[in-house]
């Protein structure tokens, strides 16, 4: 292959009870990249569509992915990248992380695949340090792997993929304003309460176990926030009105998506997914705010080729 165009999703970071720990891959929100050979030494990104973002390959995270993936190959094999953004920045939903684990997944192709998926996670991370401020992989570990992922350790990193029950979804609603990801970790408590600590990492426990089990009831109690939530939700207009709403419409649970402001439920089934969509969408009218609504099943398998 000389060429190669790729989906590259969005993701959920956090759901809730796993904050930097846990994420989720959907299938019907991404950004489209074309990665080429080139004679040229190194990396280039030639084009962005869709967000005013840098061409400086040290500037951009798709630009840092790239490089770090090439100094640990060993290449002199040029590469030029197009990024068109369909996912806003600063939306909550993986924005950065989509550009990273596309580069790093499209190098590796256009390269034979020398190394794994899993594997490629350290070099987007790389990226994902430029955007937030830290290295963290809740967001381009799903997108790499699909479904959900618990990231168990970060020294070192350990990966674990997680099963994906049939009948979940996932609706997304995004209020267009933008929250800075260094900004929101910025307001975080370095220290928490025992108590909170307990109940979260509880919950963490009980929603994957929930996962294992297809057990919707368990899922629907362990999606609960004591420790991130409380904080960044009034950085997001209309939040609490939003998961009463989502609740009341037969939402599991409905909390931050990531570092905000947009807002996920995961959900029973399509039909309880669409029902939450529309009554979202319906009561956020009110607030004046601009705003896009997705549903979405769970992407299974992260970046995908989508020709060649």
């Amino acid at each position: 292959m000389e060429s190669i165009r790729l989906f590259c999703p969005a993701t959920v970071a956090n759901i809730s009870c796993g904050f930097d720990v846990l994420g989720l891959c959907l299938d019907t929100i991404g950004d489209e990249m074309t990665i080429t050979k080139t004679a040229q030494k190194g990396i280039q990104i030639t084009r962005i569509t869709g967000a005013d973002l840098p061409l400086d390959v040290t500037q951009n995270v798709a630009g840092i992915a790239a490089q770090a993936f090439l100094e640990q190959l060993g290449t002199d094999q040029g590469f030029a990248i197009e990024i068109h953004k369909k996912i806003k920045a600063g939306s909550g939903i993986g924005s950065s992380a989509a550009s990273a684990a596309g580069a790093v997944f499209g190098l590796n192709a256009l390269c034979g695949n020398p190394f794994t998926n899993k594997e490629l996670i350290s070099f987007a991370m790389k990226g994902e340090a430029l955007a937030s401020g830290c290295e963290h992989a809740d967001n381009v570990a799903p997108a790499l792997l699909g479904g959900f992922t618990l990231i168990r350790g970060y020294e070192p990193l350990d990966v674990i993929a997680l099963p994906v029950p049939s009948e979940l979804y996932v609706t997304v609603i995004h209020p267009q304003i933008a929250l800075k990801t260094a900004e929101m970790r910025a307001v975080l408590a370095p220290e928490i309460p025992l108590k909170n600590a307990i109940a979260q990492w509880g919950n963490l426990g009980g929603f994957i176990a929930g996962l294992y089990t297809e057990d919707y009831n368990l899922m629907q109690r362990s999606l609960s926030d004591k420790i991130v939530e409380p904080v960044r939700s009034p950085f997001i207009p209309g939040f609490d009105k939003i998961k009463e709403t989502a609740l009341q419409n037969g939402a599991l649970g409905a909390g931050i998506s990531g570092s905000g402001p947009s807002i996920f439920t995961l959900n029973k089934g399509i039909k309880t997914a669409k029902k939450v969509a529309f009554a979202i969408a319906e009561n956020y009218t009110e607030t004046g705010i601009p705003f896009e609504v997705y549903t979405s099943p769970i992407n299974k398998s992260g970046v995908r080729i989508i020709n060649r």
